[in-house]
């Protein structure tokens, strides 16, 4: 687009950009400069702390996290999107309830929205095209280092609450978010300085495994998020009796923040659960060997731990389940299985039922 532009012209096409990316599915767009403000302090600070345990990529491409135009050259303006993801009848605290259920946490039990939304940001940024002509830009939906919700705060879709999750008071916290860098030197939205969390200490009180060190600050080494998707060996012992029934990711933070009364239903198809994933029982998916696994997750974001993986979260679930003749076969089934790491936590949960093992 030639620099030559008016305010006026900026305006208007920062205006068409808003409601092309709402006829693409996103539930809002707003637009930042290339700048995280307060954020990339913050992340220092978290960082120095070591509170990202094995995400060593947390730290591994340092400024371009939190600036823009030193990950894509010529960035001027970040356009960041969100997408609402919640299944209409997501039942997450009668699942939580019912120890023998396996729980997944909700953004998980569809398709992957890494692709869904790439797609969709391509699409937005072809549609620009056709209207002013070829610009810079580069689509990332949670697939580089990019600092995705202090980009989304500066562009005014919401605060950072005391669970470091992005929210917003018309639409809670069950959102994707994805950005398009730009060279566009468009308007800027007003960045969100409100912060509308109040007294309440809801998310940081309920954490299963009190993750929270403080308002704001999550030590994810004791998240279960982190302990069931990105740690890759061995759960932690003292945690494992505190994980319930949740075997990939964990909602809890999200479950009973206020804010997420106003969270709507997804419309989007490739959100639904498949393969009964929002009710399956831990017996049932515990007993997928790995083609039915691989089948099962193709598409979906679960795919990414891997068989393994898979089976050493549900062991824990399985020691934290109701005793049961149908729960203890089923972890006896895994006892000779090849992989020394689950072998480890089926004996574990076998020992919370009774069975002890001879050396």
């Amino acid at each position: 687009m030639p620099s030559n532009h008016s305010t006026s012209e900026l305006l208007h096409l920062a205006d068409q950009i808003r409601q092309l990316g709402l006829a693409l599915g996103f539930q809002q767009l707003g637009i930042s400069a290339a700048d995280t403000g307060q954020h990339e302090a913050r992340l220092e600070h978290w960082l120095d702390a070591g509170y990202q345990g094995e995400m060593q990529w947390m730290a591994s491409h340092g400024s371009k996290r939190a600036r823009p135009a030193e990950l894509v050259p010529g960035t001027q303006r970040v356009i960041s999107v969100r997408m609402d993801y919640l299944p209409a009848d997501s039942a997450m605290a009668k699942r939580l309830g019912q120890p023998d259920i396996a729980y997944i946490s909700r953004y998980a039990l569809g398709r992957d929205y890494h692709k869904l939304m790439r797609r969709r940001l391509q699409q937005l940024a072809e549609q620009i095209q056709a209207l002013i002509g070829p610009f810079g830009y580069r689509a990332f939906v949670d697939s580089a280092p990019v600092m995705e919700r202090g980009l989304a705060n500066q562009a005014g879709l919401g605060w950072i609450g005391k669970n470091t999750m992005l929210l917003n008071r018309h639409a809670g916290s069950y959102f994707f978010l994805g950005e398009l860098f730009t060279d566009l030197p468009l308007p800027i939205d007003q960045a969100y300085q409100e912060e509308h969390c109040g007294r309440c200490t809801a998310c940081l009180d309920k954490c299963p495994t009190q993750a929270f060190v403080s308002p704001q600050v999550l030590d994810a080494r004791r998240c279960i998020s982190y302990l069931t998707i990105e740690l890759k060996g061995s759960i932690p012992e003292d945690l494992r009796p505190m994980m319930g029934n949740r075997v990939f990711g964990c909602d809890d933070c999200q479950l009973v923040c206020p804010w997420n009364r106003f969270a709507k239903p997804t419309n989007e198809p490739d959100f639904s659960p498949r393969h009964d994933l929002d009710q399956a029982s831990l017996v049932s998916l515990f007993r997928w060997d790995e083609q039915t696994f691989l089948s099962n997750t193709e598409g979906s974001p679960i795919r990414r731990i891997g068989h393994e993986r898979w089976l050493r979260n549900l062991a824990v679930g399985l020691g934290n389940a109701s005793s049961s003749i149908v729960v203890l076969e089923a972890l006896k089934g895994r006892l000779s299985h090849p992989s020394e790491l689950v072998r480890e936590h089926v004996i574990w949960a076998l020992a919370r039922h009774g069975v002890v093992l001879e050396a």
